[in-house]
């Protein structure tokens, strides 16, 4: 199989139809084996709010998010600061509503802390949709290689696929804007926009330059696609862990692979979500052991462990990770290896340890803010270090462009490995 293969959604409604039945009943024992009160207790961490239509005058959205941040920051000390300066600052200075926002701006930046942000009411709402798997775009997936945006994967029928965009082609422009070196979250941010708005790209394929204008639309997306590699090994891609059906999706999946004597699941590319989705999938590989601890504000220790029942796969895996592997990929990657259930294969993961709890302001506006770290089931904070693979196996740009995947394929050898011992 060609790695740009791996990126293209096959799941079929029908297929969907036919498994989806017998699922359900499996998701709801796993989700009872989840003790009610544990269940709160990770919302409490990664809790997902409804949109805030209270209006308040720019003045109190300023105090309320003041007072969010004073309570809840997961350093008390809030960066070594006397936090009531910021109320002195401002409380007379604030008439607008983009007065407020500048003021919240400078409070959270004071924080040294880029995890935690302040969402205008489009910002939000785009949030919002992300967690019930809904995007706002023109539906591609990229990926910077040696300082070039590659264009990773194309959603069937999403906007880019219909204007004749593939895998494999590299962006130059966005908007007459050369991206050339510049990081994926800037190009990303190029790219998205209001709904039903064009864009310009100036695209290369080969040594051929192409324009394609593009609208943005609202695309259904699923988070999880899955595949047999072979007669006896599986594959799973998470692309996110930000949908609230991720974890319904991936029972789904795993279901579909369970007959596999061997699995790889491929968390490259996939920079977090939410919080409980890592615990969820976690135990579906797991029967006993902690998968993360939490360190909240003045030190407060929660543990989250493996819930008994909650196991569903016994077989070998292999996780594939990278520089792009963080915050919720993080959890899971190093709950399975800590535990003895899967080995990482890949190149250092991104080091992402801190967890953010979303909280909803009114004015349709919102925050994420960190609430705490987490280290992983050993004690190891890995923020900013990340995490080490067990196999270090590098992606390079001529891998690429020749569709080959030495990680995906160091990965297939090692589980044919472990299945022929009886493993």
């Amino acid at each position: 199989m060609k790695f740009k293969d791996f990126f293209s959604n096959t799941d079929k409604l029908k297929k969907f139809i036919l498994i989806f039945t017998s699922v359900l009943v499996l998701f709801a024992v796993i989700y009872n084996n989840y003790r009610i009160k544990e269940i709160r207790r990770i919302n409490n961490i990664s809790q997902v709010n409804i949109i805030n239509d209270e209006e308040v005058s720019p003045k109190e959205l300023f105090v309320d998010s003041w007072q969010i941040i004073k309570t809840n920051y997961y350093k008390n000390n809030l960066n070594k600061q006397n936090w009531n300066r910021w109320k002195r600052r401002y409380i007379n200075e604030i008439k607008t509503e983009e007065d407020a926002y500048v003021a919240i701006n400078s409070m959270l930046a004071s924080l040294d802390d880029s995890y935690s942000k302040f969402m205008s009411k489009d910002e939000f709402l785009a949030q919002n949709s992300a967690i019930n798997s809904k995007l706002y775009g023109i539906g591609i997936n990229i990926a910077s290689i040696s300082g070039k945006i590659y264009i990773v994967n194309v959603l069937e029928d999403a906007p880019a696929y219909i204007a004749g965009i593939r895998s494999g082609d590299i962006i130059l422009k966005v908007n007459g804007e050369d991206v050339n070196g510049q990081t994926i979250y800037n190009v990303a941010q190029l790219i998205r926009g209001n709904i039903n708005e064009s864009l310009d790209l100036e695209l290369l394929r080969g040594n051929e330059k192409f324009n394609r204008t593009v609208k943005r639309e609202e695309i259904k997306i699923k988070t999880i696609d899955s595949k047999k590699i072979t007669d006896e090994i599986g594959y799973i891609r998470v692309s996110s862990f930000i949908g609230a059906d991720t974890p319904k999706e991936f029972i789904i999946a795993l279901n579909r692979l369970k007959d596999s004597k061997g699995l790889i699941l491929d968390l490259r590319g996939n920079s977090g979500g939410l919080f409980q989705n890592a615990i969820m999938i976690s135990n579906l590989f797991m029967k006993k052991g902690v998968i993360v601890n939490v360190i909240a504000r003045q030190g407060k220790k929660n543990v989250y462990a493996a819930q008994d029942g909650g196991c569903i796969y016994n077989n070998p895996v292999v996780v594939l990770i990278d520089g792009n592997s963080a915050s919720a990929s993080e959890i899971l990657s190093s709950a399975l290896r800590d535990n003895s259930r899967a080995v990482l294969v890949g190149t250092r993961t991104y080091g992402k340890g801190l967890v953010q709890k979303i909280y909803s302001l009114p004015n349709q506006s919102g925050m994420n803010l960190t609430i705490a770290r987490y280290l992983t089931p050993k004690g190891v904070d890995i923020n900013k270090k990340g995490i080490e693979p067990d196999f270090v196996v590098s992606f390079s740009h001529n891998d690429f462009i020749n569709n080959i995947d030495p990680q995906l394929l160091y990965a297939k050898r090692y589980l044919e490995k472990q299945t022929s011992r009886g493993l």
